[in-house]
């Protein structure tokens, strides 16, 4: 159905990082949820009330509440695509994310109401009449969600929405629920064993589970995390390609919603290169990242020493000295000043996040090291925080 609606309302659909494609594919599985939800919650409920199975009428309770989240993602994806102003300059797209995490606290609370409801059940038990018609409806419910994760979740790795994905979760999450309903319905309508309230907390637990796990992911993007390691890593390599760039670093990569990063590095190029010439290719390289990777890039221009064979010597060194201490440290900006008694060794020394607060005691261990090569070695240190 979704592929069917965007032949007809999206124009380049293939071109899922587009802005306006992936509004459009928003609206589009925003308005089919909607739709769904709707259909399924209000045959759940008629069914929950003529029946008095409380895990029918709160599913059914849930598939509103998931009309409602889809009515929230909807404004999220067209607000989200609201170009730059004065007071965001960077545009408008982590709403989506805001968005998002709506939608994750509405299934948690969704839980939390199904699991309380449920303990009352059980303390106060009521008159649960099974029907095959019931039965049916949850099958059929069961159907439509599985189909409702399907086209969610394809569309959002297509598109690369978290907010969408969380949708998508929610689905499965109801199809496995109304599945374990289902199963408790057609125990009861054999045996006469009402295990209604039990699987109504068994579906509480999992609806909360999933929500606590999708509110975590968003929390996570909105607070800023570290960037996906095949993107730097492709980022890396494109900058490398050049052939004037001899190393980057300091390579931060700042996300303001899905297509709209910014990307921010240093790239060091041989000393001796002409810097009108540097310079075009540093401009050069700025228009390329932001074709290849649709992004905002900002580039540094660091000159380094290559044809000294003492100093390229005296990095080997101390690159092997820091990678023996962790693989995961490295340098860069090296440079040497010699004097009659001391040499100075000048670098920055990148470690991850979580070895910041030992950084005192990293310099004074790579600087011991190094001094263990030869004693006149003094290491003047920087240390950079890898992001």
């Amino acid at each position: 159905m979704v592929t069917l609606l965007s032949k007809i309302f999206i124009k380049n659909r293939t071109d899922y990082q587009d802005e306006k494609v992936r509004e459009s594919y928003g609206l589009i599985t925003g308005a089919l949820g909607i739709a769904l939800n709707i259909l399924v919650s209000v045959a759940k409920i008629v069914i929950g009330i003529i029946t008095g199975a409380i895990s029918i009428l709160a599913d059914g309770l849930n598939n509103m509440s998931d009309a409602g989240s889809s009515i929230i993602s909807m404004v999220g994806f067209k607000l989200s695509n609201k170009p730059v102003d004065s007071k965001h300059p960077f545009g408008h797209g982590r709403i989506e994310y805001v968005s998002g995490l709506i939608v994750a606290v509405i299934v948690v609370v969704v839980g939390i109401e199904l699991i309380i409801s449920s303990i009352q059940n059980i303390v106060t038990p009521k008159e649960v009449n099974i029907s095959v018609l019931s039965m049916c409806i949850l099958a059929f419910s069961i159907v439509v969600k599985l189909y409702m994760f399907f086209y969610n979740y394809v569309f959002a790795k297509k598109i690369n929405s978290l907010s969408m994905k969380a949708t998508a979760m929610d689905s499965i999450g109801d199809a496995i629920s109304t599945s374990a309903v289902l199963i408790c319905s057609i125990v009861t309508y054999f045996t006469g064993l009402v295990l209604d309230p039990y699987a109504g907390i068994l579906v509480g637990l999992f609806i909360l589970i999933t929500g606590g796990k999708t509110l975590a992911e968003i929390v996570n993007r909105l607070i800023g995390e570290a960037p996906d390691k095949k993107l730097v890593a492709e980022i890396t390599a494109f900058v490398l390609n050049y052939p004037i760039v001899r190393g980057i670093h300091d390579l931060v990569v700042h996300n303001y919603g899905e297509g709209r990063k910014m990307i921010s590095l240093h790239v060091e190029i041989p000393s001796d290169s002409d810097i009108m010439e540097a310079h075009d290719v540093i401009d050069n390289i700025e228009h390329d990242l932001s074709q290849k990777f649709r992004c905002h890039a900002l580039i540094h221009m660091d000159p380094v020493k290559t044809d000294d064979p003492h100093v390229n010597e005296l990095k080997g060194v101390v690159t092997g000295v820091v990678s023996s201490i962790n693989p995961e440290f490295t340098i860069h900006d090296f440079r040497m000043n010699e004097g009659p008694t001391h040499t100075n060794l000048i670098f920055d020394l990148v470690v991850p996040p979580e070895n910041i607060k030992h950084a005192d005691e990293i310099v004074k261990t790579v600087a011991a090291r190094v001094r263990e090569v030869n004693a006149t070695y003094n290491c003047v240190i920087n240390v950079d925080i890898k992001y």
